[in-house]
This record gives structure tokens, sequence and C-alpha cells, in this order.
């Protein structure tokens, strides 16, 4: 049991590394958005239970607002 939850900290570990150095290139506007669907996934999933169509809506509803927040106009 114990090597399963090393190997599973490991992987998110790796992973969330992963993601950091793959956000150096996007612009501000990328970065919002990227956050804004991230939460709005989270939030959305949360607040339906868990189901997809919540998860996914709340993941579009973020990518926008985040994508009209990151303007930098």
């Amino acid at each position: 049991m114990k090597t399963i939850k090393q190997l599973v900290v490991t992987a998110t570990l790796a992973t969330a590394a992963l993601g950091l150095t793959g956000c150096a290139g996007m612009s501000q506007q990328d970065k919002a958005t990227a956050i804004g669907a991230g939460a709005g996934a989270v939030i959305g999933g949360a607040l339906t239970g868990g189901s997809a169509v919540g998860t996914v809506g709340g993941a579009a509803v973020g990518g926008v607002v985040g994508n009209q927040v990151g303007k930098t106009n």
C-alpha cells in the first residue's frame, strides 16, 4: 500500500511540473483562460454532484470568463 501511495505522489508531482512548464510561453490571456476553465470545471462538478455536463459546462463558462478577464486592452 505504501508503494502505491508513493507512486501516486510521484506521478502527481511530475504532472504538476510538466503542467507548469507548459505555461511558460503562454500569454496572460491564455493563462487566465486556462485557470478559469480549470476553476469552472471544479466548481461546476461540485455544484452538480460530479456530473459530466456540469463539469464541462463549468469549464466552458470559466474559460470564457477567464478569457475576458485576461484581456490586456
